[in-house]
């Protein structure tokens, strides 16, 4: 009795914690079931601090799933997961510093990639040209030419590679997508998506030093460009500095984007500016904009991007959403859920409504669509098939390259146009320059 009301109550507490959150140790390995070891599937996590230790606690949670091996650059993360690890499944990983050891572990089946965004395309083409399957976190890469060599990838070696823009695991998601594709709302001139961040602060400008004991800086900089040890750039503030991420456009902007364009049915834009800056906190450490307005033009409408820290009170009262904007009405989804937002008109003194007034769906208690995720990518490893993926590379790398579209536009400070034939921005070399980076310290960009 006193374990059943354990699970109960840790798994409300889960739930309250958001989709996002991490779930205590004790609950997953109560969770877990016995199998035999032909049904083990060996998974591995790279880069284990956030994301990636948040994925293998949910890969934690499929029957089968265990955790043969952990790599991290930092010794203190590694010992960590290490021993949650063994409490959960009672077996300690295999522990690595250099994932292209890890990558010739035969135990090793599938990987999870939860590093900075400009590690994400080196190893996921490492990985899959080991022959492993790859959860790789989202955005896919660092740059557009990343995104494409790891589209290039997925197809040529035919693994399994799912992305972790798990809203596309998301019940609530499909049936809001079904009723923009329905024709109900009308047309469509306008879609918003954001993210607003009230809970982010500024981040306080800190001397370099030298790297914390136990951490190989050399390994975490990678293909990065050669700096001295900060620790404003180190575990989760990368998001905010060019060298490794692209700010909030990149970070939330791939998880409203990929389910704005799949509800279109769009892919990419004819053209993209932007407009922001450093407007919340001009003076603080971090380089990536912290307000920031992006509108893409596609066929037959216009999508808005919007992101700002220190605020919450976003769109339609949201910090976070997409808004497809219609003639009839308007739908407005977020991670909680969605209704539909009639337009009205007068006629006689009497209010009517364009179409039917739909009320807000909220999402299930207990709903873990990373786990969802998490089971959909161990289920198309078992069927052998990437079809059955509910995010694989190539719609992980559509978001990824609109998003980075935006944050070009910021960085040149115009419209910039797109020849989707050609893969290039229209008569704008600087533009097309920041489609690729630079990779540096003897790194070199995967070759197929």
């Amino acid at each position: 009795m006193k374990r059943r009301r354990f699970l109960r109550q840790t798994s409300a507490a889960a739930a309250g914690m958001g989709l996002a959150g991490m779930l205590p140790v004790e609950f997953l390995a109560a969770n877990r079931k016995k199998i035999s070891p032909n049904e083990k599937l060996g998974v591995a996590v790279i880069g284990c601090n956030g994301m990636g230790w948040t994925n293998m606690t949910r890969h934690f949670m499929v029957d089968g799933v265990e955790c043969v091996a952990l790599c991290d650059v930092d010794q203190r993360v590694l010992e960590k997961r290490a021993a949650e690890a063994q409490k959960i499944q009672g077996k300690a990983p295999r522990l690595y510093g250099d994932y292209r050891k890890l990558l010739e572990d035969k135990d090793v089946e599938a990987v999870i990639i939860g590093t900075p965004d400009h590690w994400h395309c080196l190893m996921m083409v490492d990985a899959v040209q080991a022959g492993k399957h790859v959860y790789v976190e989202k955005p896919i890469a660092n740059s557009i030419k990343e995104c494409r060599i790891m589209m290039a990838a997925g197809k040529k070696y035919g693994k399994v590679v799912q992305v972790g823009q798990w809203q596309r695991s998301g019940s609530h998601y499909e049936d809001a997508i079904a009723y923009v594709r329905s024709g109900k709302l009308g047309k469509i001139r306008l879609v918003k998506a954001w993210a607003y961040q009230g809970w982010m602060n500024p981040v306080p400008i800190l001397p370099d030093s030298a790297p914390p004991e136990g951490v190989d800086y050399s390994m975490w900089l990678g293909p990065a460009p050669k700096r001295p040890f900060n620790p404003n750039r180190f575990h989760f503030n990368f998001r905010w500095f060019w060298d490794y991420a692209g700010g909030l456009m990149t970070d939330w902007g791939v998880h409203e984007i990929d389910i704005a364009l799949y509800a279109m049915q769009a892919k990419a834009p004819k053209s993209v500016m932007a407009s922001g800056g450093k407007l919340a906190y001009p003076d603080d450490a971090s380089e990536t904009p912290d307000t920031l307005q992006a509108v893409f033009e596609y066929d037959g409408f216009n999508m808005l991007w919007e992101h700002a820290t220190g605020i919450d009170n976003g769109n339609y009262g949201r910090t976070e959403g997409i808004a497809f904007i219609g003639n009839h009405a308007t739908l407005v989804v977020n991670r909680q859920g969605w209704e539909v937002i009639p337009e009205t008109q007068r006629e006689g003194g009497i209010t009517k409504y364009e179409v039917e007034a739909f009320p807000k769906q909220e999402i299930g208690r207990g709903a873990d669509y990373i786990k969802d995720h998490a089971q959909n990518f161990v289920d198309a490893i078992r069927a052998n098939d990437p079809g059955l993926l509910k995010c694989g590379i190539e719609t992980g790398g559509i978001a990824a390259i609109n998003a980075h579209m935006g944050n070009i536009a910021f960085k040149t400070g115009r419209k910039v146009y797109w020849d989707n034939s050609m893969g290039l921005f229209k008569n704008d070399k600087e533009a097309s320059s920041l489609i690729s980076r630079e990779y540096h310290n003897d790194w070199e960009l995967p070759k197929l």
